[in-house]
């Protein structure tokens, strides 16, 4: 299968204009830094609704990596996974990661799968604060049971592969937080009410 142009040149484009939207305006919670905000965790756990709501609450922009991967190779991830792999998939977030965590200022909510490269972890670790969205695999798979646009779940069993994925993942998650925060299924703005003081608290000199 032939790679699409856009596809092909898009590691080195700039993102579009409207993939990072400015917060809503309104009472903000102030930091006592700059330091982007990073969200890991598995897929469904929750970081981009509970990213977006902190990007509100503290007045800062919000920027989803998987959005803007998408806006830089003009195509959903399932297709980039169907054309390229997950090699070269992880090779494009990597790439997204890298312009997106130098900036300051930011919540960005990651890909489940970006903490698997130990030069992702170290951007992280060594950009920003991060903070581990932690879920049990039950509520994992409540949340993307129906979800189309998850091609590692595309298989005879999906909750087989969560379940892998979390045995995996979750040690490299905790290795790379500075903050572990269990979603459960406290409502979004309780949670993030939960996260601010946190925040506020946390110190980390870089």
């Amino acid at each position: 299968m032939n790679v699409p142009a856009n596809i092909a040149s898009a590691a080195g484009a700039e993102p579009a204009e409207n993939v990072c939207a400015a917060a809503e305006t309104g009472p903000c919670t102030s930091l006592p830094h700059d330091l982007p905000i990073f969200l890991v965790g598995m897929m469904g756990a929750g970081k981009t609704t509970i990213g977006r709501g902190l990007a509100r609450a503290l007045g800062r922009e919000f920027i989803d990596l998987d959005h803007e991967l998408e806006a830089r190779c003009g195509v959903r991830v399932p297709i980039i996974f169907e054309i390229e792999g997950e090699d070269g998939f992880r090779k494009r977030e990597a790439a997204a990661l890298d312009h997106c965590s130098s900036r300051r200022g930011i919540v960005l909510a990651t890909g489940g799968g970006a903490i698997l490269a130990a030069d992702n972890r170290r951007m992280l670790s060594e950009r920003g604060v991060v903070i581990y969205l932690r879920a049990s695999l039950d509520e994992l798979f409540r949340r993307t049971s129906r979800d189309r646009n998850r091609p590692l779940l595309a298989n005879a069993d999906p909750r087989g592969t969560l379940r892998d994925l979390m045995v995996k993942r979750a040690p490299l998650y905790e290795d790379v937080a500075d903050l572990v925060i269990d979603t459960g299924t406290m409502p979004v703005s309780q949670l993030v009410k939960s996260i601010l003081p946190l925040l506020q608290a946390y110190e980390k000199n870089l």
